[in-house]
């Protein structure tokens, strides 16, 4: 997985391949897809959503950008596994999952293998985490058609957010939003398909 599907395609912060060698993606997947855990591809994890793809996680926990003292908001837990990959390199992670047996599942998972810095709670992700907020950095898991305003009122500054934004229907594209003193500016980077960002 490290070789052939993140380091050849151009991911190399030494941080980032280092957590992805760390934690165990067998433990993420339901227990029919463990022999695919490490597959290059998304693996469905029931309710309707996924895991992403290996390279996906990497590359965008690597534009990320994250520091050992960050302080991120994670919307879409999914599996937990990118909150997982998360935990191995900032301070805390506060992370959103709309479907309340799939946050259950992911905390559990997180548990037992032992992440302390990481909240779990079921809710509507497009809010955010007022109450904890400012995040110095925010991942979003799910397509927005658009970067949810809260999201970005919740930045700190000098703050970053990633997200895959863009309609099922067209091709989405990595989208990265950067806080700067001057505003927002925003660049594209990948296309990619992500399961659609829901609300309740």
């Amino acid at each position: 997985m490290i070789e052939e599907q993140i380091r050849q395609r151009g991911v190399t912060d030494p941080r980032v391949i280092a957590a992805m060698e760390k934690v165990p993606r067998e433990r993420f997947v339901p227990a029919e897809q463990m022999s695919r855990a490490y597959d290059d591809g998304p693996l469905p994890i029931g309710e309707g959503q996924t895991i992403s793809q290996p390279y996906i996680v990497a590359y965008m926990t690597e534009v990320l950008n994250v520091s050992p003292q960050h302080r991120v908001l994670e919307i879409g837990t999914g599996s937990g596994y990118q909150a997982a990959i998360l935990a191995e390199l900032v301070r805390d992670v506060y992370s959103i999952e709309i479907v309340p047996a799939l946050a259950r599942r992911a905390a559990d998972t997180l548990k037992a293998l032992g992440y302390q810095n990481v909240r779990v709670r079921d809710g509507d992700g497009y809010a955010g985490w007022p109450d904890e907020a400012p995040f110095d950095r925010i991942i979003v898991t799910a397509a927005p058609e658009q970067i949810p305003k809260p999201l970005l009122d919740q930045l700190a500054d000098n703050g970053r957010l990633i997200a895959p934004v863009g309609a099922q229907s067209q091709t989405q594209w990595i989208t990265v939003v950067d806080k700067g003193k001057t505003g927002l500016t925003e660049r594209r980077t990948i296309p990619v398909q992500f399961v659609p960002f829901t609300r309740k």
